[in-house]
């Protein structure tokens, strides 16, 4: 697809990775060195996300599932494995109960959440997004340079944002602010974005939680069984929301064990 904007490389089974709502692609940059000696990554900016241009009629489940399927399709990957956090997270449970993939792995994903805890998500991301359009480009580039800075920009996000780099930060920054999709996608999510499963049987499923997850609240195990009763649940310790950059090597390992297997 033209105007779907990826990154590509590595060897080894395909596995595509997802990022969330006013993320980009390079969220998963920190772990790409420990994944790409053993797959053959394509991390994707979602339409109206990084460099991917607004699409109208992209946003919402139904039709990121037919934007992925044909994806796949142009990229000639039959059934790959996929990762995701948050939106990417919901997108990677509803591609494996399509049975599109081989696996998925979701990562503090959307969609399991309880109507109370929905609004309190969607508050806090558009909160998140108001103070990154109205903070001028210079506070944020004087913030990203000290650790508390860094926190208070970012810290509702990341564990752990003193240990990212500065111009980390104010990219993070400025794709917030200037995503095109944010406005769109949270329409949708007022009205659905709840993953309700099952996840098919035959396609191997991993739920990993941050343990300092402070968007999210990690549901119930009951809750969690009954829409995906065969996935392998797992805590990211030490982690926040987007956990890429605070354990690379944690984050590492889980998509490389979540994508071992698969139909």
């Amino acid at each position: 697809m033209d105007d779907v904007v990826y990154t590509r490389a590595g060897s080894g089974a395909p596995l595509v990775l997802i990022h969330g709502v006013g993320h980009r692609r390079q969220a998963w940059d920190p772990v790409l060195p420990l994944i790409t000696p053993h797959r053959d990554v394509i991390a994707v900016d979602l339409p109206g996300f990084g460099e991917s241009p607004h699409r109208e009629g992209a946003y919402g489940v139904a039709p990121a599932l037919e934007l992925f399927a044909k994806l796949f399709l142009d990229l000639g990957l039959e059934r790959p494995h996929v990762a995701g956090n948050s939106l990417g997270g919901l997108l990677s449970l509803e591609l494996a109960k399509a049975g599109l993939v081989r696996s998925a792995t979701a990562l503090s994903p959307a969609g399991l959440w309880t109507p109370l805890q929905q609004h309190y998500a969607l508050t806090v991301l558009r909160t998140l997004r108001t103070l990154a359009r109205h903070t001028p480009e210079r506070s944020i580039r004087r913030l990203a340079t000290t650790g508390a800075g860094r926190t208070a920009l970012t810290g509702m996000i990341y564990g752990k944002p003193e240990r990212l780099a500065a111009q980390v930060i104010v990219d993070d920054v400025r794709a917030l602010a200037g995503s095109e999709g944010f406005a769109p996608t949270l329409a949708q999510a007022r009205g659905g974005f709840r993953f309700t499963g099952p996840v098919r049987a035959d396609v191997p499923v991993t739920i990993a939680w941050a343990e300092h997850d402070r968007v999210l609240a990690r549901p119930k195990a009951a809750a969690l069984a009954a829409v995906a009763p065969h996935a392998r649940l797992l805590t990211l310790p030490g982690c926040g929301h987007v956990p890429m950059g605070d354990a690379p090597g944690v984050v590492a390992r889980v998509l490389l064990d979540g994508s071992e297997n698969g139909g």
